[in-house]
């Protein structure tokens, strides 16, 4: 069993170095069980807003396909994986916590867990969106993305952002991740496999759209300005 923190500044914020860190412990971790946390009392409060604002075209794209390849490797992790949400998880954060196998929210009523990404006028990935979209009940798609919220723990439970609450998520996670990491692992990892095969393959077309029409939405003066507001808050 291994333990992954998310740790840096702006609670735990998604930037390139954050990102790269969390890929190469996913390296070092191999194919052992994972807990993934946050650090102090944020899991994340998603992606580094400062350097969206700060990157042009061919930065945002090295951005997005850091973003992209780390939410793959959690969702495609071999062996079982619990979100100890310990607090915040907004945005990016809460994608990476929606990857997981299973995830355990606090019950701190402060918390605030959702996918604002829209309200913010940002566009998913759309290999990210087709790995939430995955992870989450049909029934409350429009409510998550298209609402744009963000949820206290018991209303994250109600939409599944979470499968779980508890008073001390990380203690909580780790019994979970040992019950679950008892099963015979073979069995396990292709039963996952089975599970998520195919689903964040997208076609070249796609990738060509997201190429040049969506990818300057992100660094485009629209998104720029709203994003200068948002930072002034």
């Amino acid at each position: 069993m291994r333990t992954i923190t998310i740790d840096g500044p702006g609670k735990n914020a998604l930037g390139t170095a954050r990102m790269e860190e969390l890929l190469g412990q996913l390296d070092a971790a191999g194919d052992a069980p994972l807990l993934l946390t946050g650090a102090g009392d944020a899991f994340s409060a998603g992606l580094d807003l400062k350097e969206v604002h700060a990157a042009d075209l061919d930065g945002m794209r090295v951005f997005l396909t850091l973003l992209t390849a780390l939410v793959a490797r959690l969702y495609h992790h071999p062996a079982p994986t619990v979100a100890a949400v310990n607090g915040h998880a907004i945005a990016g954060g809460c994608i990476l916590a929606l990857v997981c196998d299973h995830r355990i929210a606090t019950t701190n009523p402060r918390a605030r867990i959702g996918l604002n990404e829209i309200a913010l006028g940002l566009r998913f990935p759309p290999r990210v969106l087709a790995v939430c979209r995955d992870r989450l009940p049909a029934r409350h798609h429009h409510e998550i993305f298209l609402g744009a919220g963000l949820h206290g723990p018991e209303d994250a439970l109600r939409l599944g952002l979470v499968d779980a609450l508890d008073d001390d998520p990380v203690a909580r996670g780790r019994a979970v991740l040992e019950a679950w990491s008892a099963h015979p692992r073979g069995a396990y990892t292709a039963a996952k496999q089975a599970l998520r095969e195919g689903v964040d393959v997208v076609d070249a077309e796609v990738d060509r759209r997201f190429e040049e029409d969506v990818l300057p939405v992100w660094c485009g003066p629209e998104i720029k300005a709203r994003l200068e507001g948002f930072l002034k808050r």
